[in-house]
């Protein structure tokens, strides 16, 4: 397929983020549809319930005391899938409708789809692994997907601000860096206060393994913006930097997906 004109990526090097792109909105497309049809070939469907805790007051003690009722019980399964159909739709619009754009911002150091696409699918994520973990308050759940969005938006805008700077600005990502460890903080405590709570269940080892290998994960990300940015190495290359973004997010989005499976989902 022909590269498009004037977007100031290199023809060879416009086929060859074609590929990527190609090739991973196929990948995640079929990991999204083998989650979902496995998730429903389990019955019943596996489930996360998520709870809204509120005042109430209390007629027989005249005072006002923590009652929660069920809002939702929210489905891990298609959760997965969601995830890796956000990243289908993200690829494929870069490799075909959207692909002279996303190429002439690259060439300005710049991916707004991925950023977009990061806000909701990891963010999605992150609320699967803290349902998991035993997250249930549908206010925090809100508030760990509204975080992890803002780490993300900072991302976004770290691209922005350090457009033709010889000298990185790093405020961006510091604030995103704060605002990214929130989540993980949130589910940490939930972990531990879980497990040294006498008489309550052990925590399964795969939630442990979901949180200790997703955070290190998510890291990644972040030392490959350190990378870029630093113009260490092969990563004084943006588009270098583009493709290993490319690589951490399937890898990413498939240890997720393939744990949850084998620890909740598995027939």
């Amino acid at each position: 397929m022909s590269a498009p004109a004037a977007t100031g990526i290199p023809a060879d090097r416009s086929a060859n983020l074609f590929r990527w792109n190609a090739v991973l909105a196929a990948l995640h497309f079929v990991q999204a549809a083998t989650i979902l049809a496995l998730s429903f070939a389990k019955s019943p469907v596996v489930t996360s319930p998520v709870v809204s805790t509120y005042l109430r007051f209390d007629e027989s003690t005249q005072h006002l005391v923590t009652a929660q009722r069920s809002i939702w019980d929210l489905p891990i399964g298609p959760a997965v899938a969601l995830f890796f159909l956000m990243s289908a739709i993200a690829h494929f619009s870069m490799a075909f409708p959207a692909r002279r754009w996303y190429e002439a911002r690259l060439a300005r150091g710049q991916n707004p789809i991925r950023w977009i696409e990061y806000a909701f699918s990891s963010s999605v994520m992150i609320v699967v692994i803290a349902a998991l973990a035993g997250v249930q308050e549908i206010g925090t759940l809100i508030a760990i997907f509204g975080v992890n969005a803002a780490m993300i938006m900072f991302g976004w805008s770290m691209e922005i601000a350090n457009e033709g700077r010889a000298r990185p600005q790093w405020l961006h990502y510091i604030f995103g860096c704060i605002a990214g460890a929130v989540p993980w903080l949130v589910i940490f405590v939930t972990i531990l206060v879980s497990a040294t709570e006498p008489g309550s269940a052990p925590i399964p080892g795969f939630v442990i393994a979901i949180f200790v290998s997703l955070f290190v994960a998510f890291n990644v990300f972040a030392i490959n913006m350190v990378l870029q940015y630093g113009k260490i190495g092969r990563w004084r290359d943006y588009l270098y930097g583009e493709r290993a973004y490319m690589l951490f997010s399937l890898i990413a989005k498939s240890l997720l997906a393939w744990q949850v499976f084998f620890g909740t989902l598995r027939p």
